[in-house]
This record gives C-alpha cells, structure tokens and sequence, in this order.
C-alpha cells in the first residue's frame, strides 16, 4: 500500500482540523467504560477519605492542597469548582486503595488544576519517558512519516539504557506519581522494557505504558502485569480493515487482535487481582472512524475503549505559523524526557529545537525550575509566543 494514499483520502478533514485550537487537558473526543465507576459515587468516596484525613493532626504538606480539592469536590455543582472526578478519574480511584486516595487526589489536582492556574512546585505533575524512539508504525498523523527525523543518519533514533531509566526513577520517586512509558517510538522496540517495567513495580500509582501491541508476546505480557504498570494504553484507531492499517501504516489489525486476546488470556489466569486498566486509545482522524464498531471490537479485549481528538503532530516545522496567543499548558503540566537524556517541554517539538537540558547532568527538579524553563514560561506569559519555534506554529494551549 502506498503510504501517501490515506493522506490523499483524507486530506480534506485534515485541513479542517489543523485550524483548531487543541485543549490538551480536555482531549478525549468520546469515552467509553466497561468498568462502571460513577463518578458521583467516587465523588462522595473520596470526599469522606479526604474529610477524615484532613481532620486528623498528621503533619503533611500536602494539606493545602488537598484541602482546595477537596472544597472543590464538596461544591461539585458550582460554576467556581475547578476539580472534578470524571469517569476516567473514577476508573482509576477504583484500583487505588482508601489509604492511597490522598497521595492521588494530591497528584491528580496538580495535573488538571495547577497548569490551568499557572502554578509550579518542584516536580512536573507528569513525567513522560520514551524507552526507545523508535516505531515500527508509520501512522499518518504521526512524526514517524518525517523521514528527517527517522533516519539514522539524522541522530534522533535511539534507546535508553536501563542505567540511565534507574538513575530517572530513583530521582522521582515518590515525587511524581504519574508518567507514561512512551513519546516518540514504541516503547517495545526497547530491549530493555521487561526489566524497566519490573523496576517500576510498586512504586507509582499512575503509570502507563502506550503500545500499538503490535510486538507483545508472552514475556512482554507478564512484565506488564507483574511490574508496576498501572494502565495499558493500545493506541488503534480503527475496528475494521483497510481503514486501520490505512491509518496506523504497517500495521496488521488480526495481528494486534490476537496480541490483547494472548494478554486477556494471561491476566485472567496468571494474575485474576490484577488492578491494571486498558484501554484502546485512537486518534479521531476522520469521519469514517466511528464508536460503535470501535466499542464492539476492542471492548470484548479491555476495559475503556476512547477516541482522542487529532492534532496535526506529524511535521509542526513545516505548519504555517498561527495567531494563538495563549499559554501552553504542558509548560506547567509535564516533562518529557528522551532515550538519550534529553528533557524536552513537549513532544510536538519532536527534534528538540526547546531542549531544556541533559537529565544525565542534572535532575528532574532542578530542570523543572531551571532557568531555561522558566525563561519559555515567561515568554509564554508575556504574549511572546509568536517569536518562539515551533510554538508559533503549535495549535495546543
């Protein structure tokens, strides 16, 4: 199949959208659960947890704002209340035990309200780590397609060293509670990813592992499973053929089918308590994707099945520069850092051109507060996103 022809099908939408203003913190285009969490009674679940705990004379500075989550949640139905439990949030509340709800509720507040808000503290409420940058996939919306950055001679391709991944979580832990194994590649390209996962085992609440599933096998599932991996995301954003591997280039739609049913299958015997959600996540692209067949196919394999709405990540260099003004919320929401060290403020800027500096010389926290992030924050701030690159070509707010 030629790989330019569903660029050519689809072209029409695709021009549509990229005149849109993409809300990063408001990206799920639809959402579905098999998991039956209403978020109403997860609500009054975590308020009673959050009045109890606040009551007693712990010493925790985590107390101020637990407390303004926790206002929030108890004025639900006002316009001013600036926290919400949704049913993602609800799905995952429903794995965490009543001892573990503050320490969430502390993280989760600082990811939805503290870049809303323009507030910092020491950490990012979400650190972003790639194993490996590079994909086996060529998807049409992907920055994979740009052959300036996928070719070798270009320096970009690459995989973390289970030294370097150690000294990165041995820095956060306990500090950051939610980030993804995954950015610019598929994570299980990395030969090193089953003893990364096994590193991670119990010490995070929030951590997620983004996979096409197209490489899984045995040894993979079970690393998954018995490591710290809190939710699997299966990116797919189709149910039927042509249209999936139009979509997700190089892909075999039967081939990841049988890959989530060989996981199923292992969940269920070798580990039924498990607490690890799934989802398939696709990317709403065009208007021949739709819910029903998406619900139908992958919700027989996991628990959540979502689309999320497009932006055009594929080549932001090459966009035409925009006339959004307002702040980038990732600013204050999460770090990424590369296979080599590398830590980048966003992953639309997938060649670096904002590098915030070299884990391998620094730390998590002293980058998070540098001067170099807080010089692009400033500017941010101070309208002067249009003299920034990529950012004056980035629809993302």
């Amino acid at each position: 199949m030629d790989p330019l022809a569903p660029k050519t099908i689809l072209e029409k939408t695709i021009v549509n959208q990229q005149k849109k203003i993409y809300q990063k913190a408001q990206s799920f285009d639809t959402f579905f659960s098999n998991l039956n969490n209403p978020a109403d009674l997860t609500t009054k679940r975590v308020v009673r947890i959050l009045e109890e705990y606040l009551a007693t004379d712990t010493a925790d500075s985590r107390k101020p704002v637990l407390s303004e989550a926790l206002e929030s949640l108890k004025t639900i139905e006002a316009e001013n209340a600036n926290f919400r439990i949704t049913i993602p949030i609800a799905d995952e509340l429903s794995h965490i035990k009543d001892a573990d709800v503050p320490r969430y509720i502390f993280h989760r507040y600082r990811y939805d309200v503290f870049p809303r808000q323009k507030r910092l503290d020491e950490y990012p409420p979400y650190l972003q780590i790639e194993p490996t940058s590079i994909c086996n996939y060529r998807c049409v919306f992907c920055y994979q397609t740009d052959n300036t950055f996928t070719q070798k001679s270009g320096g970009f391709m690459g995989s973390m060293s289970f030294e370097l991944f150690k000294k990165i979580i041995d820095g956060v832990e306990g500090k950051v509670e939610f980030f993804s194994l995954a950015s610019r590649g598929e994570p299980f390209v990395c030969k090193d990813i089953d003893k990364m996962l096994k590193y991670c085992e119990g010490k995070f609440l929030g951590l997620k592992v983004n996979t096409n599933a197209s490489l899984l096998n045995t040894e993979h599932c079970h690393a998954i499973l018995s490591g710290g991996v809190n939710t699997l995301v299966i990116s797919a954003d189709a149910a039927q053929e042509p249209l999936y591997s139009q979509l997700r280039v190089n892909g075999k739609l039967d081939k990841v089918l049988a890959n989530l049913q060989l996981f199923k299958t292992i969940q269920e015997k070798f580990y039924p308590k498990s607490r690890l959600i799934t989802r398939v996540s696709g990317v709403k692209y065009n208007a021949a994707q739709e819910m029903n067949s998406m619900t139908d196919v992958w919700g027989r394999l996991v628990d959540q099945v979502c689309f999320v709405d497009y932006n055009p990540w594929e080549n932001v260099y090459e966009s035409a520069p925009n006339h959004v003004a307002a702040p980038c919320s990732d600013l204050w929401r999460r770090m990424f850092v590369w296979y080599d060290g590398t830590v980048n403020p966003c992953d639309t800027d997938y060649k670096s051109l904002l590098t915030m500096g070299k884990i391998n010389q620094s730390s998590v926290s002293k980058l998070w507060r540098g001067a170099a992030y807080e010089q692009l924050r400033k500017k941010h701030l101070e309208n002067e996103r249009k003299s920034i690159e990529p950012c004056r070509r980035c629809t993302v707010i």
